[in-house]
């Protein structure tokens, strides 16, 4: 079976594309034929060691698929030859990665694709999707009409935000290049304010005269001065992206505002936790609500440029669909 591997973490080079046994499923597995996965900046994370989780070499990177039931084990019900589904989480926690001609997945981490929904399209979604979902609802407790400061609005997770705060009532504010602006408006950001202008602060206290309910920063920035001095009381900073940054924490407004500031990594959400989200976003894909802005389709020998390119910033708004059926 071909794959893109590892032999031992490091960089984006480490990456081979080459033959590995096939996977063999177990009694609560389902055994996938795939279709296409998705490159994330977390995979990077896991190949690097940045990330640290169990592995087993050779390594199979990627954590998303969508692809085709070739069987299902007697513990896995409700998936059966020939249906079409997807998963966000493999990769990692002992778990071998997506980017493979085959692969296997717990029948409680694999989930149906809606009808009529396009591989290339759902894959480049599901794990932005769900990173949003939780964040919002499980961590930031979002409810209806509550304000969601978006920062970062142009990329993958922070639109995902945009549209899911507001189909749940939410009034969105985002901050994001000048550039982005037409397509954060367009996914559902009432507000949207231009990041590199001056005066940044004093721009979101206008546009949130009563405060920040929620605060999601996709950017990594992670200015927590500002995140706090414009938090509504009882308001709540969710932590999300910039697994290296260091910000001050203002401690004491934080806590005369009864605020909270949570830290989250995807990679430690619970099976409950995914399948909630993976309800959630089996809905938006139906409806067409939940799109990629932009897929570039490439063959599967290409998992380490793509890696190294995710590295180097090349794919702001962008995500790069590996097919194993595309050849190089």
């Amino acid at each position: 079976m071909r794959a893109a591997f590892i032999e031992e973490l490091g960089p984006a080079e480490n990456i081979r594309y080459g033959d590995v046994e096939a996977p063999l499923p177990g009694p609560t597995d389902v055994l996938v034929e795939v279709e296409a996965v998705s490159a994330n900046p977390v995979d990077t994370f896991v190949r690097s060691g940045l990330f640290a989780t169990p592995m087993e070499f050779p390594f199979v990177v990627g954590r998303d698929l969508v692809g085709t039931v070739v069987t299902a084990g007697p513990g896995a019900p409700g998936f059966a030859p020939g249906d079409r589904v997807w998963c966000n989480s493999l990769g990692h926690g002992g778990r071998q990665g997506a980017a493979a001609e085959q692969a296997v997945v717990p029948a409680d981490r694999l989930y149906h694709l809606p009808p009529g929904v396009e591989a290339a399209q759902a894959v480049a979604v599901v794990h932005p999707a769900a990173t949003a979902h939780l964040a919002l609802f499980r961590h930031g407790r979002l409810r209806a009409g509550e304000t969601v400061l978006v920062a970062g609005a142009g990329g993958n997770v922070g639109g995902a935000l945009v549209v899911m705060a507001a189909e749940a009532g939410a009034r969105v504010v985002a901050t994001a290049s000048a550039a982005d602006a037409d397509h954060c408006k367009a996914l559902g950001a009432e507000t949207v304010l231009d990041y590199r202008a001056p005066g940044l602060r004093e721009r979101i206290r206008r546009a949130c005269p009563r405060g920040v309910d929620v605060h999601a920063d996709t950017s990594g920035a992670n200015d927590l001065a500002t995140a706090v001095d414009v938090l509504a009381p009882r308001g709540r900073i969710v932590l999300l992206a910039g697994a290296r940054s260091e910000p001050v924490l203002p401690a004491g407004p934080l806590y005369m505002k009864d605020g909270a500031v949570v830290g989250f990594v995807i990679s430690h959400a619970t099976t409950a936790e995914l399948a909630e989200a993976a309800t959630a976003i089996n809905r938006l894909l139906s409806d067409g609500r939940l799109r990629p802005r932009a897929v570039e389709p490439a063959p599967l020998a290409d998992a380490a440029r793509t890696h190294r390119r995710i590295e180097d910033g090349e794919l702001h708004g962008r995500r790069v669909v590996l097919l194993p059926g595309l050849s190089g």
